[in-house]
């Protein structure tokens, strides 16, 4: 089953009073990537108020790459990113890692990045958390280094994102999210076919759990919502 790739707009974030910091382990690993990235710490310190000031508009995220305007003092600008993308071997090997254990389907669904599937990932070869020099990145304000303080910015604020919904560092990595539920559903159809017990490799169940259990949780914050699809 191939699902092409998908673009998805998130929408701006209102600025912040705390520091454009992480809370989570998988949230630290990416502001640690990001300040790698950078050039000076003044630069760092710029994209930070740029960021908890609400000066960058909705980020635009694709398999690879994002993109956002930023307005300070200057004026508006684009700042766009990339980030290297999973290999077919590589996607293969997430799929297999996600599929390991039911729990991290739902666990992913819930908003959570076990640590377990990203060392397993690891030890596959698949490295989901960037380093700082794979963060590629240029903007329209001609400053003379990327990343920019704007890029470095709009990079803080995708730590917020990535944080809230670790499927956005799988959208960046080249499985958005529906691709990878539905690689996990073709995985578990051919197991089943194969007459492979399904406490053993059927995950297609939890994956039917955890979306209703998500769609549940959606209905419990917007009661007005539609029901329709829930069953």
């Amino acid at each position: 089953m191939t699902v092409q790739p998908s673009t998805v707009v998130h929408s701006r974030l209102a600025a912040r009073t705390r520091p454009a910091r992480a809370s989570t382990w998988w949230g630290k690993a990416w502001v640690r990537a990001v300040e790698e990235a950078a050039y000076a710490d003044g630069d760092l310190r710029r994209a930070r108020a740029l960021a908890r000031g609400g000066h960058v508009g909705g980020i635009t995220v694709t398999p690879g790459g994002f993109v956002a305007s930023v307005e300070d003092e200057g004026g508006l600008v684009t700042a766009s990113g990339t980030v290297p993308v999973l290999d077919a071997a590589g996607r293969d090997a997430l799929v297999e890692t996600v599929a390991a254990e039911a729990g991290r389907v739902a666990a992913l669904l819930a908003g959570d990045l076990p640590h377990t599937l990203v060392e397993h990932a690891d030890q596959l070869g698949v490295e989901l958390l960037p380093y700082g020099g794979e963060l590629g990145s240029t903007c329209t304000c001609g400053f003379w280094a990327d990343p920019c303080p704007h890029a470095l910015a709009v990079l803080y604020q995708l730590t917020w994102l990535v944080e809230a919904d670790p499927f956005v560092l799988l959208h960046l990595r080249g499985v958005p999210r529906d691709a990878l539920l539905a690689d996990l559903h073709e995985r578990s159809t051919v197991e089943v076919s194969a007459d492979r017990p399904a406490e053993e490799g059927d995950v297609d169940t939890a994956v039917d759990a955890a979306l209703r259990a998500a769609r549940i949780l959606e209905l419990v914050d917007d009661p007005g919502a539609g029901i329709d699809h829930l069953f």
